[in-house]
């Protein structure tokens, strides 16, 4: 082999390399999608009117993706028109100024109308899910689509009642969704060609509103995923369904992605039946079974999620002022703070930032086993509706989207 064809072959072996370990940039809920930002020498108190904006933007249109933060840019989608139903995805540099926006087709505009989707970044691609169903791979320089692929027509897809909300799950060459249906209930596809690596029929259930995960047990690689009525356990390689735990909601609505650690997943709902609620599973040694380990029923969250911290969950009941508290050992719940409005929460650098969904303040808050502290909060002044996007922290930066507006705050120090 000559010196010109050796090094062509590292070139080759380096680049299947990097797409093979390759993940996203900007993830749904953090790196690992469990809500926790790896930022450090944030503040620890805010002023009364809240931390310094850095900048803001009013023309989003309804939505209520949060950002996603890459590298020099922020991506979010919208519906600017309704009458047009038309989504777009916009494109801005990290001091506020609109690079781009480019349209990926219809989104969703039925029950609670609004772009669902976070955008995930990786490299020089952006992947969007609209709430109409369907993948967009679009250039992240200029918002170009490469491939998209429609679940109803490519996948035969069942229908949901809220429009598709999933934020796509990236790994290597793949790209993971959720078309729901009986068929092509979970699929695999090449992230580079859109084309079907592999596909499952799970149980067989529509699709929720969950971001799976891929998780990594004991050397198992597991997709965790929920369903209409079930938690399910796939194999990341092949598709097969190992396990599956009924979970009921009454809509349906599974919104919040399941969190794994130590070899146990939690998964949370919101309702009192007696399979749903927030339930502990046990994963076994070689990741093909799951055994619950206790259910919380007093704990009903709808889509604003957890933490997991020190051996205890905080989080809040949906559209009520309850941030629990609740022992991972026995599922029991310590205490119930009622301080602050329920909605999404994150977490960084010691602190908690709580986004309180009905009245749309967000605060600054201190857990521990023994009281959940508030210590500064401010109404966000910008957006309409519902508050339900997730807070993102990026470079020391605090990303809320309400809506049809976006609000970036400087926390450092």
């Amino acid at each position: 082999m000559n010196l010109k064809r050796f090094l062509s072959f590292v070139c080759l072996a380096v680049m299947i390399s990097l797409s093979i370990t390759t993940s996203a940039q900007s993830q749904w809920r953090g790196p690992n999608r469990d809500g926790i930002y790896p930022e450090t020498n944030l503040l620890k108190m805010w002023p009364a009117e809240g931390p310094k904006m850095a900048w803001s933007f009013e023309g989003l249109g309804i939505g209520q993706g949060s950002a996603a933060v890459s590298k020099d840019k922020v991506f979010l989608t919208g519906i600017p028109d309704t009458l047009k139903s038309e989504g777009f995805l916009f494109s801005f540099d990290t001091k506020g100024k609109l690079l781009w926006k480019k349209s990926y087709g219809k989104d969703w505009t039925g029950i609670f109308p609004g772009a669902r989707s976070t955008p995930i970044v990786v490299d020089d691609l952006v992947y969007v899910e609209s709430g109409n169903g369907s993948i967009h791979c679009m250039n992240a320089q200029n918002g170009v689509t490469i491939w998209s692929v429609d679940f109803f027509k490519d996948l035969q897809a069942d229908s949901v009642q809220f429009g598709f909300a999933e934020s796509v799950l990236i790994e290597g060459d793949r790209m993971y969704c959720t078309p729901g249906g009986k068929v092509n209930n979970m699929v695999a596809l090449n992230r580079f060609t859109g084309k079907k690596i592999w596909s499952s029929p799970g149980y067989r259930e529509p699709a929720t509103y969950c971001s799976p995960i891929l998780i990594n047990h004991n050397g198992q690689r597991l997709i965790v995923n929920l369903t209409a009525t079930s938690i399910i356990g796939l194999d990341a390689d092949s598709g097969e369904m190992y396990w599956r735990i009924h979970q009921f909601q009454d809509n349906k609505i599974h919104a919040n992605t399941p969190v794994y650690f130590d070899g146990k997943l939690l998964v949370s709902s919101a309702s009192r039946k007696d399979s749903s609620g927030l339930v502990l599973l046990q994963l076994s040694p070689d990741g093909k079974k799951a055994d619950i380990v206790w259910r919380n029923k007093e704990f009903t969250n709808l889509m604003g999620a957890f933490i997991l911290k020190d051996g205890f969950m905080y989080g809040s009941a949906y559209l009520q002022p309850k941030w629990f508290c609740i022992d991972m050992k026995t599922g029991l719940t310590k205490y119930i703070a009622k301080e602050l409005g329920g909605g999404p929460v994150i977490y960084a650098d010691g602190l908690f930032y709580c986004y309180a969904e009905k009245d749309g303040e967000l605060a600054l808050a201190e857990g521990t086993p023994e009281q959940f502290r508030i210590i500064s909060k401010f109404k966000i002044p910008l957006g309409a509706d519902q508050h339900w996007s997730h807070p993102v922290i990026a470079d020391k930066k605090l990303y809320i989207r309400h809506n049809n507006a976006l609000m970036v705050y400087e926390i450092g120090k």
